[in-house]
């Protein structure tokens, strides 16, 4: 927000910071979620004594003097207490200023018959502090503030408060005093279009659900008992995130909405186990008892192994570990439900409808459903046909889904960047520049800009809001788009503004949605440290240019600090000898110096009823054009003489950077390189490593220096190898679920060889999204859909195993009828749930909006792995279970 006079107020803001500070600071930071303010701009209100120098040296007193009277005399004393009589008295000594009479009547010197007072040597005045803060907006002058939120605030409904509270402020308080407060950004936009975008996704998703349902099934009564597995799951899972305290926030819903097409697999499973049975000639009762409690084992296994793969994920505690946190919580949850729902209220709702309706599951034989089914069967029984069609059919499958991962595997990124509303143009002044200077840079920025303000053009979304924010080294120039999912096409328009600022670097960048700070989102820094300034500042110079070169200009680099040594700095040198013989020493002078150049805070002044001011003593106006003045200002010497500061000390020029940073204990400049539109955090670290290692080679970078990536360089290595560390333990979690549920360390190997396959079809889904639909590069989130589908794809080969053992354990089957009766029989369930699953996800990958870019990716991975390995799982795995089930045998013989 921006606190600026109204049109009809003559005043500048300036004069208002103090009145912002102490009555309309407190109103904001009441409201519930706030945590902190960030505030800039105008000029707070001081209690200025300025000296004058000549009375000064006709009273012979020093500015050390009055500094030790007035802070002598400007002190409350507490003596403690003291009982007397019946009473206990707390006594204390006050001194302190309360008025501007009080300071002026503080007698500095007395011999008796004269005394000389503050006000014969000062004028004692209300002022303001030196500017420092510049803060526009659209133009003109303000007071910034923006709100820090609390950790566990909800931030729509904070903004809401904070707004209600701002247009009190601006109807009532404020229209009284001439000024208004301008909302200059907030997220409630991007948030609320996000989370109807994913509730949407959510409806659309159920409703493809129950269609593919309906399909299946061909009957209204046995898709509304599957369906309802749906809302009591969803239901479920919003209870469960309440009682966790975890947020319904887009993450969560997304978490939901890919779960949508899951919850009725188990369901599907029940229910078409039910029907079999009820064909073979079983009553009601009968075929609801036996279709439930036959397939509740592998239930229980296809549903643990969904819940288990997300265990590792829960308790990781760095950024990426908190988004994915509140995934796992929502498909765990909603699994958990739709398995509950399955085994405990399915049958008994099928018993129910089955009661009263003619139609159960439909009955029709030779339709096409089943010609589908007979022609699947037939590829199945030539895979099974000898050990030769068995094991081409796994190599091949297999050396299929080893090449389309070695050949589609993309470059990585860190977290999706997001299509927030704001554009920040970071600008990186020359070191020391003025507060003039930076002034006149606002002004002008916001006179080029002035064109594109208020109107949506031909080739631009028109910008709806402008800012401008400055203070020491600090320069942000920032907007957003009237048309807010355009904003990205403001920075082409930015950058020539920027770049047209003489001896200034700028990055335009759009803000991201998991930044935490300006410009620290997606940006690899560049570390170059080392013991010496020059050294570091020299190389930091080449690796600027180099940048440039290596991505040929479209990459944006950003020095912290500057790498020029350009920050002036004059350091006075006391000559303690001539110091000495005047009765003088190093401390006095350098306060006597203070006091002359910006003045000294000697304390605090505090009127009734009213918060403290700063108490500055001050020389009069003086104004330094060149450093030379410094030294040829006048102070008072202890004996009354007035003399230059030149006769007491010595001074030299000296450049170095504004600010030094360190990096392992070693001083260091860091170049923050926001890579291109489009290019991966890993293709910038390849590429700024390879310029890196050519630089070192040719001695550009000499050996004394080191040069290392960090920032969202080192969170990406990280992460990536924790998500390596997950995966596999995703899979040994999986692998030991089916080994305790089948009693056999060779069959989950069976089951697992669908995990190779599933990669194949994510990295195919991944290709694709970037083909047909958007840009997606393998962020964190995508990584996300590998390890859940280690979860998710062994479903289909769990229930074939299953039934293929329970028929050769229950029925006496012989090894090749059971699996391939497994497989007709599974055939439907398996299709009809990874159809569910698909279609209910097909939504977060196809349908765009804000937030989107959070899920597509990790839905394409999923769709693409689910597709691919349910096609082919009923192949492969018929093939690899006869195959161990060979191996078995003949170990049983030899034993």
């Amino acid at each position: 927000c921006m606190l600026q006079t109204t049109a009809d107020n003559p005043k500048h803001i300036d004069n208002y910071k103090t009145y912002f500070e102490d009555d309309l600071r407190s109103h904001v930071e009441r409201v519930d979620g706030v945590a902190d303010l960030m505030t800039g701009g105008g000029r707070e209100q001081q209690m200025h004594i300025i000296l004058d120098n000549n009375k000064l040296s006709s009273y012979s007193l020093t500015v050390a003097q009055i500094i030790g009277t007035l802070q002598a005399e400007n002190i409350d004393i507490s003596a403690g207490t003291k009982d007397i009589s019946r009473r206990t008295y707390r006594v204390r000594t006050t001194s302190k200023f309360k008025s501007i009479e009080d300071i002026e009547d503080v007698i500095v010197y007395s011999d008796g018959d004269s005394r000389i007072r503050i006000k014969d040597i000062a004028k004692v005045e209300f002022g303001l502090q030196d500017p420092t803060f510049v803060a526009k907006f659209l133009g003109k002058d303000g007071i910034f503030f923006g709100v820090q939120p609390r950790g566990d605030a909800n931030i729509v409904q904070l903004t809401n408060d904070v707004e209600a509270v701002v247009n009190d402020l601006n109807e009532n308080v404020l229209k009284q005093q001439g000024l208004q407060i301008k909302w200059l950004y907030d997220q409630r936009p991007y948030i609320v279009g996000a989370v109807d975008l994913v509730k949407q996704n959510i409806a659309i998703g159920g409703v493809l659900a129950v269609f593919i349902l309906i399909l299946f099934l061909r009957a209204i009564s046995p898709t509304a008992v599957v369906a309802v597995a749906i809302p009591i799951s969803v239901i479920g899972t919003f209870i469960v995130l309440e009682a966790l305290g975890r947020s319904l926030n887009t993450i969560s819903l997304a978490g939901i909405s890919f779960a949508v097409g899951m919850l009725v697999d188990s369901a599907i499973v029940v229910l078409e186990n039910i029907d079999r049975h009820r064909k073979n000639g079983d009553s009601i009762s009968e075929a609801a008892y036996k279709g439930a409690s036959e397939v509740w084992g592998a239930l229980i296994a296809s549903a643990s192994t969904t819940i288990a793969v997300f265990l590792p994920i829960i308790f990781l505690q760095d950024e990426a570990g908190q988004l994915f946190k509140d995934i796992a919580i929502a498909v765990t949850a909603s699994v958990s439900f739709s398995l509950f729902v399955s085994i405990a209220v399915i049958p008994m709702l099928w018993k129910r409808f089955a009661s009263f309706s003619s139609k159960e599951v439909s009955k029709k034989e030779g339709g096409l459903g089943n010609k589908i089914v007979d022609f699947f069967m037939s590829i199945v029984n030539m895979t099974l046909k000898n050990f030769a069609t068995k094991i081409t059919t796994i190599v091949l499958l297999g050396a299929l889904s080893a090449g389309t991962i070695y050949y589609l595997f993309p470059k990585t990124d860190y977290l999706p960047h997001g299509n927030k509303n704001l554009i920040f143009n970071i600008l990186i002044p020359p070191p020391g520049l003025s507060y003039e200077q930076r002034y006149e840079i606002g002004d002008y920025l916001m006179k080029e800009m002035e064109p594109y303000v208020g109107e949506v053009g031909e080739n631009h979304p028109g910008i709806g809001r402008l800012f401008y924010v400055s203070f020491g080294d600090f320069t942000i120039f920032g907007g957003t788009a009237i048309v807010e999912d355009r904003a990205k096409e403001l920075i082409p328009i930015f950058r020539p503004v920027i770049n047209s600022l003489p001896g200034i670097f700028g990055v335009s960048i759009q803000s991201g949605v998991f930044e935490r700070g300006i410009g620290k989102g997606n940006v690899v820094n560049v570390d170059i440290s080392g013991e010496s300034i020059e050294q570091i500042a020299t190389v930091g110079g080449k690796l600027f240019g180099a940048s440039m070169g290596a991505f040929k200009g479209a990459a944006q680099v950003r020095p912290v600090p500057s790498i020029e040594l350009l920050f002036n700095e004059v350091r006075i040198t006391p000559n303690r000898d001539i110091l000495k013989a005047n009765n003088m020493s190093s401390a006095q002078l350098g306060t006597t110096i203070d006091v002359l150049m910006n003045g000294r805070q000697i304390g605090d002044f505090e009127q009734e009823g009213k918060k403290k001011l700063d108490l500055i003593l001050k020389g009069s106006d003086t104004t330094f054009s060149t450093p030379e003045d410094i030294l040829n200002a006048n102070i008072v010497l202890p004996d009354g003489t007035l003399t230059q500061i030149n006769t007491l000390a010595t001074s030299k020029a000296y450049s170095g950077i504004s600010e030094i940073r360190h990096y392992n204990g070693k001083r260091t400049i860091t170049l923050q390189v926001t890579p291109p539109p489009n290019m991966t955090i890993s293709e910038t670290m390849e590429i700024l490593s390879g310029m890196i290692g050519g630089m070192k080679k040719s001695g550009d970078i000499t050996k004394d220096v080191d040069v290392k990536l960090s920032g969202t360089a080192d969170k990406l290595s990280v992460t990536i190898e924790l998500l390596a560390e997950n995966f596999i333990l995703a899979i040994v979690i999986v692998y030991l679920l089916m080994a305790a549920l089948f009693g056999n360390f060779l069959y989950p190997l069976v089951i697992m060889f669908t995990v190779p396959l599933a990669t194949a079809g994510g990295f195919v889904g991944l290709k694709l999204t970037n083909m047909y639909l958007a840009p997606q590069p393998l962020d964190i989130l995508t990584m996300l859909g590998f390890i859940i589908l280690v979860g998710i794809v062994v479903n289909s080969a769990i229930l074939i195993v299953h039934q293929a053992l329970n028929l050769i354990k229950n029925h006496a089957m012989e090894h090749k009828e059971a699996v391939l009766e497994a497989t007709r029989s599974r055939i439907r369930p398996i299709y009809m749930s990874a159809m569910t699953s698909i279609f209910g996800m097909l939504p977060l990958v196809l349908v765009p909006g804000p937030g989107s870019e959070f899920y597509r990716g990790l839905g394409s991975v999923i769709v693409g792995g689910l597709t691919l390995s349910t096609f082919f799982t009923i192949f492969v795995t018929p093939a690899l279970l006869m195959f161990f089930i060979k191996v078995l045998e003949k170990t049983k013989k030899k034993n």
